[in-house]
């Protein structure tokens, strides 16, 4: 699935093409046997600091982002850097989640709790792969 919705960044040699590979990455744990969920999340995490890190490289007036890991403070710096819109306290909390749990990630987490926040990010993902198009 992710994948798919990356695939315009295939073997691109920047940070889209970074977040197409850890988009594999996590497709290939969606179809394994593999129960602890915080590879994924460390590959969902990466792929999403990947991407931001990509609009605001590719859409922002100097092209450049921050060194942050937190995807919640790269959202803002893309709604503040970009002409990207979206309602961010839509999403906060589950970025917050999502880079908590990768920070963790050698520890077991709470799985659905993380999978709920996917959920959500992932139609996040959706707005900025569109808003990558223009």
């Amino acid at each position: 699935m992710y994948q798919e919705i990356f695939k315009a960044f295939e073997n691109v040699k920047n940070l889209g093409g970074k977040a197409w590979e850890h988009a594999v990455a996590i497709d290939f744990f969606n179809s394994s046997n593999i129960e602890d969920c915080s590879i994924h999340c460390f590959h969902y995490q990466q792929m999403f600091e990947c991407f931001f890190k990509h609009i605001l490289e590719t859409k922002s007036k100097f092209g450049s982002y921050s060194k942050s890991h937190k995807l919640n403070k790269l959202l803002e710096e893309s709604i503040e850097s970009t002409s990207f819109k979206t309602d961010k306290s839509k999403y906060r909390g589950d970025l917050v989640a999502i880079t908590v749990c990768a920070e963790k990630y050698r520890y077991n987490i709470d799985c659905q709790g993380y999978f709920d926040s996917v959920a959500v990010c992932d139609e996040l993902i959706k707005e900025l792969i569109e808003y990558e198009k223009i």
